[in-house]
């Protein structure tokens, strides 16, 4: 929800999009991507219609210190706004396959990927690999199903791409969430997952678990680093991020 007042200011806007007039004004091939795009319905206009993504967000970068419900792990940032599921939570992976695609080529340099499911993807692997070339990390929830991926792969979470780091959930006495998928290869971390409170769709709030409630957790602390030191690439910052 872009325009939920405790996201609203960092929001992305495309500095060569003009708004509304139908047009590809920065002839990405997209048609007023104004602040991301939607890749299920094909348009501009990426507001979320299920609350999942306003959630996540909100934990990565809900704006700090403004007297509004609560302050991301990071309070400044640019939030691209890339939109593959619908109003259920269900998308392809073709979508997500152009969602990262858009971020590369608009110079996203990290991704939050509270998502799982599905089979192994090739075309999802390549286009991980490819982000991970252009400088990009991918954070992806581990998965909610107390399952050790060292056995049973869940993707992307479970692919080998040195670029991702997945990130199970603990709860609020630090232990591994009753649900949160866990290996001792395939899981890089862990971070808070459970009764989180984040920002939800009509400007309101909400508690919510989930292993996709930790991976914005670990998102924030990359966006920090890279605007703390903006000369450190990803791979530093991911062996940062693992070195605590």
């Amino acid at each position: 929800d872009y325009d939920h007042p405790d996201l609203a200011a960092n929001i992305w806007t495309n500095p060569g999009e003009i708004p509304g007039n139908n047009l590809d004004d920065d002839h990405n091939g997209y048609v007023d991507d104004v602040h991301g795009y939607d890749f299920v319905n094909h348009d501009g206009d990426p507001r979320d219609d299920n609350g999942h993504g306003t959630h996540t967000a909100g934990t990565v970068a809900a704006v700090g210190n403004n007297g509004l419900g609560v302050a991301g792990v990071v309070w400044h940032a640019k939030i691209v706004v890339l939109k593959f599921l619908n109003a259920s939570g269900s998308g392809a992976t073709s979508g997500a396959v152009e969602a990262l695609q858009y971020g590369m080529r608009m110079g996203v340099r990290l991704t939050n990927n509270s998502w799982t499911g599905g089979f192994y993807s090739r075309a999802l692997e390549d286009a991980i690999a490819a982000a991970g070339a252009a400088g990009q990390l991918f954070v992806a929830a581990a998965g909610n199903a107390h399952t050790d991926t060292d056995a049973r792969p869940h993707y992307p979470a479970s692919l080998p791409e040195d670029c991702i780091i997945t990130v199970a959930a603990t709860d609020n006495a630090d232990q591994l969430a009753s649900f949160s998928d866990y290996g001792a290869t395939s899981v890089d971390l862990a971070a808070p997952g459970v009764d989180i409170l984040s920002t939800f769709p009509g400007q309101s709030y909400r508690l919510i678990s989930g292993t996709s409630m930790a991976a914005p957790h670990v998102t924030g602390a990359a966006a920090f680093l890279m605007g703390f030191f903006p000369g450190m690439g990803a791979a530093e910052v991911k062996a940062r991020l693992l070195r605590f």
